[in-house]
């Protein structure tokens, strides 16, 4: 079995290391744009996966791509899907996540995440620590659920939209593509496209 390339290796790639460790499976590599000085798990170096040359060592692995940026995760993730591939799920062994969900591939499922039934998520998406993601959601490709947020039923979520940490989202809410949503926010109505959302209610800044 192919052992596990992290692309990108900071804080994000940190926590997919953890994941992967969870479910025993071997990350050995790294791509990076240069050589990082803090190296925890002692990871090779393959390089910056924008070189050819690396990319033809990369075919030697499987790759998840540990970005935390959404707008460079998809970048990234849809350059390389092209020559490599699907990337990996990670999937953490405490996250609870119904049998009925409809997911993509190259997404995070961190610790404690739980996911109700008939949730569709796409690719590249985030589910962080301990968030809760309802029955029937629809989450776009490479969003981020970030820590503790909470989304009720049927609620849908764009591409490269961003649910900011501890914020709660009432059911049947429809968040567009290229949304910020502030820490600790309370989103009780449908957000446009590329707005910025704050506080408890809501409003765009």
């Amino acid at each position: 079995m192919k052992t596990i390339a992290l692309i990108g290796y900071s804080g994000h790639a940190y926590v997919a290391f953890e994941i992967f460790f969870s479910q025993g499976l071997t990350v050995s590599v790294y791509t990076d744009r240069e050589e990082k000085k803090l190296n925890p798990y002692g990871l090779k170096w393959l390089g910056d996966e924008d070189e050819i040359s690396v990319i033809e060592k990369l075919k030697d692995y499987t790759y998840f791509v540990s970005i935390g940026d959404n707008i460079i995760r998809n970048k990234v993730s849809k350059k390389l899907i092209n020559v490599l591939g699907n990337p990996e799920n990670a999937l953490h062994k405490s996250a609870i996540i119904s049998r009925s969900i409809n997911a993509g591939f190259g997404n995070m499922f961190a610790p404690l995440v739980i996911i109700n039934p008939q949730v569709q998520i796409g690719n590249g998406v985030i589910c962080n620590t301990g968030c809760i993601i309802e029955h029937e959601c629809i989450i776009g490709d490479y969003a981020h659920i970030a820590p503790g947020a909470v989304l009720c039923g049927n609620v849908i979520v764009g591409e490269n939209t961003f649910i900011g940490a501890g914020s709660v989202v009432k059911q049947g809410v429809t968040i567009g593509k290229n949304v910020i949503i502030g820490a600790g926010a309370v989103v009780i109505r449908d957000v446009e496209d590329n707005k910025k959302i704050v506080g408890n209610p809501q409003r765009i800044i």
